[in-house]
């Protein structure tokens, strides 16, 4: 059995909306005044990359089709290489991107059916996100945490309806006073 693993970039306040700037907040880029810290496989996905599907909502499919497919470096190749489900309502295909499909039917039930077989890698995608935590499916968060404190935006755990227990298993300075860290469900 798999796990449902969140990465997210976030700031120490808890936001996750709009790092890099491309959402249009009057608050947006701040993980981009950052670029050692963003680069490459800075969530250390390494071989849940090859193995793991990755679940996007439609915005952060967008974003990452218009950014991945042209890059040649490792990481690129491997996160253009993985399978890729995409939670819309709204597209009717996502074939701008090698190895993306929709999600059809209930992104509960396939996050949780696809956890039966393989990791489930969940990046940026809000509502995403919002939904798994809501159901309290999530087994590991991969954050990077930044050195801001925005005050408003969407935050991490705005669905969580309940306190959620959970353990750090990892802590390290990345770059910049950018913090890595995995915290493990309880």
């Amino acid at each position: 059995m798999g796990k449902i693993i969140v990465a997210q970039f976030v700031t120490l306040d808890g936001v996750t909306e709009d790092p890099d700037g491309s959402g249009g907040t009057p608050y947006g880029g701040w993980a981009f005044r950052h670029p050692e810290a963003v680069a490459g496989d800075k969530f250390r996905l390494g071989p849940l990359l090859d193995t793991g599907v990755n679940v996007l909502g439609r915005t952060t499919w967008q974003l990452f089709a218009g950014l991945f497919p042209q890059r040649t470096d490792d990481f690129s190749r491997k996160l253009t290489a993985m399978e890729k489900l995409v939670a819309s309502r709204s597209l009717d295909r996502v074939d701008g991107w090698a190895n993306s499909k929709l999600l059809h039917g209930d992104l509960v039930a396939e996050v949780q059916r696809r956890r039966s077989i393989q990791d489930v890698v969940v990046t940026g995608s809000g509502s995403v996100v919002d939904t798994l935590v809501a159901h309290d499916l999530v087994d590991q968060y991969r954050l990077l945490v930044f050195p801001t404190v925005l005050g408003k935006g969407r935050r991490l755990f705005d669905a969580a309806g309940a306190p959620r227990h959970l353990q750090l298993a990892v802590s390290e300075d990345v770059s910049g006073g950018v913090l890595h860290q995995i915290y493990d469900r309880d």
